[in-house]
């Protein structure tokens, strides 16, 4: 659990969590009485919750890149970049899941006991009370979600590359427009009911990736697939794609060229046998597929031996 007691003006506090699924880093600053936000970087499949279930928080969530599980129950939630989710921590489950391996987001955390009952205490015309945003968003025991929409662009987008020599001030003032913002969202305009995944789809979703993860230089149609796990292929694009946020193909293709990489980095094979490894018998082929996900060709890639997976990554997330 992150130590929220601290007040503002202070460093912030900075933890990794480590397991054999992969590594987060949680930077988290105090921004004002009870309110914090905490800036998430993962390349994990899975974790424990950050806020322990019985500890009563608000927790929104905005995902900048990659998605981030929601699980109230027997329905699942997904967040995919540019969306935000408000939920209770202590019914958000013990686990937190990251479907692509690769999460890049804040949470704002708000313990509504030792936030100020009004915000409008630390900006006269911000009458927020974060009880009132508990009780519209976090009654129902489930989440309320807001699909990417321009104003939470304009809210979250400085808030990824703010300098640090003004964040501690910058924090304040986005964190008082996101909260003034959620005070005028009507809660009737919740999307969730369009969006949830039964636990059977996420079971099927996950038992796919898992499969041809494991058989990741074999080509499987949609139709075989579907016939392996008895299902039919609608089905099984369909939950596919509401977990992980694409196709079987192009995310099967994505860990292709991840695994490529790692071979380029780490191994001296050459590079017809790292095509033949991910399932491609044509070296120009595996160099389209792997300048398509890395913005650079294989070649490319080991020549330089300063550029890296993750640099990669976020430099062609940046581009768009």
């Amino acid at each position: 659990m992150l130590d929220r007691s601290i007040s503002g003006g202070v460093s912030p506090i900075v933890r990794t969590v480590e397991n054999n699924s992969g590594s987060m880093s949680l930077t988290e600053y105090p921004v004002f009485p009870g309110i914090s936000l905490v800036y998430k970087n993962a390349h994990m499949l899975r974790c424990d919750a950050v806020v322990p279930p019985d500890h009563e928080l608000i927790q929104i969530e905005h995902c900048c890149e990659g998605r981030y599980e929601q699980h109230f129950g027997d329905q699942y939630y997904y967040l995919s970049a540019g969306d935000l989710s408000i939920s209770r921590s202590s019914v958000s489950g013990s686990e937190v899941y990251f479907p692509t391996s690769n999460y890049h987001g804040i949470s704002i955390l708000i313990d509504p006991d030792s936030a100020p009952d009004s915000l409008s205490c630390i900006l006269d015309d911000v009458n927020v009370r974060p009880a009132d945003l508990f009780n519209k968003f976090c009654s129902s025991g489930s989440c309320f979600i807001i699909r990417s929409n321009d104003r939470l662009e304009h809210i979250f987008s400085e808030l990824y590359t703010v300098p640090e020599s003004i964040r501690g001030g910058y924090m304040k003032l986005k964190v008082l427009e996101l909260l003034l913002f959620l005070n005028t969202v009507s809660s009737s305009d919740d999307p969730v009911p369009d969006k949830r995944c039964s636990k059977s789809q996420v079971k099927l979703a996950k038992a796919v990736c898992s499969y041809v993860c494991m058989n990741i230089g074999t080509h499987f149609t949609i139709d075989q697939l579907a016939e392996h796990f008895g299902v039919s292929p609608t089905h099984l694009k369909n939950s596919f794609r509401s977990v992980y946020g694409s196709s079987v193909y192009a995310f099967v293709r994505t860990q292709k060229m991840l695994a490529a990489a790692h071979m380029l980095q780490d191994t001296d094979r050459n590079i017809l046998d790292i095509a033949g490894e991910c399932g491609y018998d044509n070296g120009s082929k595996f160099s389209k597929a792997f300048s398509s996900v890395m913005g650079v060709t294989p070649s490319e890639f080991r020549k330089n031996k300063d550029i890296s997976i993750e640099s990669l990554r976020l430099e062609r997330r940046n581009m768009f």
